[in-house]
């Protein structure tokens, strides 16, 4: 994926936000503190639901049954118990391990986009305002079953960059363009195939919270440089990331609690 931005035109087209080729990504801060929960909940998860064979398939694909139920979005006990925590939880845990490395690896790879790209600070809020989306368009068209995964969370992300490649074209290569839409049609064809195995609503509901927050954060004037959040964006940004990690304690927490 190419994210040089385009050669200007002249000396009048030259804007503050136009980033030499060769400047480095900055350490992705943020992506980071959201894998490492991810990773601690998942670790707890193998904890409690071991694989039951050695082999590096079984680690990989082993269903984290029990953890599942203890703190996933199981939707009949949101529905009939009130338990409103799971509507968060669920996407802090994970399936399998596989699972959980698969969002890991799409968080890292677009995530360190992100934080090169745009004020930093929205990337927690896109991912937990994203992640909250896609686990309530799950209830409301398929109130039945159990969803977990951070996939609703990573994809606004996903659909946060493709609106920033359009939003902001002067400065970004039409490469770049292709290739989010191609991702984002990607995982829409990916979801529609195995539609008995991806909650494809989680899907939709994360790529519509985090387009729309893009629409609505990500300046089109190419004077107005996106890497300058402010002091606001950075206050939400850590309360974004605090409330995840609260959330990610929380799902440790009950698992211990109902499997300890």
């Amino acid at each position: 994926m190419s994210t040089e931005p385009l050669p200007s035109q002249n000396e009048e087209t030259e804007r503050s936000d136009e980033v030499p080729p060769s400047t480095r990504f900055p350490f992705p801060l943020y992506t980071a503190a959201i894998l490492f929960c991810i990773a601690a909940v998942c670790g707890v998860q193998v904890y409690f639901d071991p694989p039951e064979n050695i082999g590096i398939l079984d680690l990989l694909l082993s269903q984290f049954e029990k953890t599942a139920v203890a703190a996933g979005f199981v939707k009949s006990d949101l529905l009939e118990r009130g338990e409103i925590w799971r509507l968060f939880t669920g996407f802090a845990t994970h399936g399998f391990i596989l699972h959980a490395v698969i969002n890991s690896y799409v968080l890292y790879s677009f995530g360190k986009l992100f934080e090169f790209l745009s004020d930093r600070s929205h990337l927690p809020i896109v991912f937990l305002l994203a992640a909250v989306g896609g686990s309530a368009l799950s209830l409301i068209f398929m109130p039945y079953g159990i969803s977990v995964g951070a996939s609703g969370g990573v994809l606004g992300i996903v659909s946060y960059l493709a609106v920033y490649a359009f939003r902001r074209r002067q400065f970004i290569s039409p490469a770049f363009r292709n290739n989010m839409i191609f991702n984002i049609g990607f995982i829409l064809l990916f979801g529609l195939l195995l539609f008995r195995y991806v909650d494809n609503y989680g899907h939709i509901g994360g790529l519509a919270v985090g387009g729309l927050y893009g629409l609505l954060q990500i300046p089109s004037d190419p004077y107005v440089d996106p890497r300058n959040g402010g002091r606001l964006a950075k206050t939400l940004g850590i309360a974004s990331l605090a409330v995840f990690v609260l959330i990610s304690l929380f799902a440790i927490y009950k698992m211990f609690a109902s499997l300890g």
